[in-house]
């Protein structure tokens, strides 16, 4: 099956994928503020840039694209149907550096919690979830 956008068109709609203050960004954002908690944005000298950072706690978290970051849930499990072995390359990769990023941090002593896009639906889990770590 060929792709029903342009190549224009698909550079367009991907050049639009944004890395920072997506939608599940915003909402872990707002309701870590409301819960009183302070933090930095995407932490620039921290390895993988964490999305929250609680310096003097020595935790960050993560917001990740199910699909982008390959979770587990019906979001991240859909498989490309054009170039499919370079997407898949490239989902791999991003998996591949979390992992990397997610040992770099624990060597230097920081804690990470990651939050999956699908679980910024939920506000009582997310609430829970927070609070268990960050006290």
């Amino acid at each position: 099956m060929s792709d029903v956008l342009t190549s224009e068109q698909r550079r367009r709609n991907m050049s639009a994928v944004k890395g920072k203050d997506t939608k599940p960004e915003m909402i872990v954002r707002r309701l870590v503020h409301s819960l009183g908690y302070r933090y930095r944005l995407h932490g620039h000298k921290l390895p993988g840039r964490p999305d929250l950072v609680f310096a003097i706690k020595k935790k960050v978290i993560f917001v990740h694209g199910c699909y982008w970051h390959r979770h587990s849930c019906k979001l991240g499990l859909p498989i490309p149907r054009t170039r499919t072995e370079f997407w898949m390359a490239k989902l791999t990769g991003n998996v591949k550096r979390d992992a990397e990023t997610l040992m770099k941090l624990a060597i230097a002593g920081w804690l990470v919690l990651t939050i999956w896009e699908c679980e910024a639906n939920d506000r009582q889990k997310l609430v829970a979830k927070i609070k268990a770590f960050l006290n």
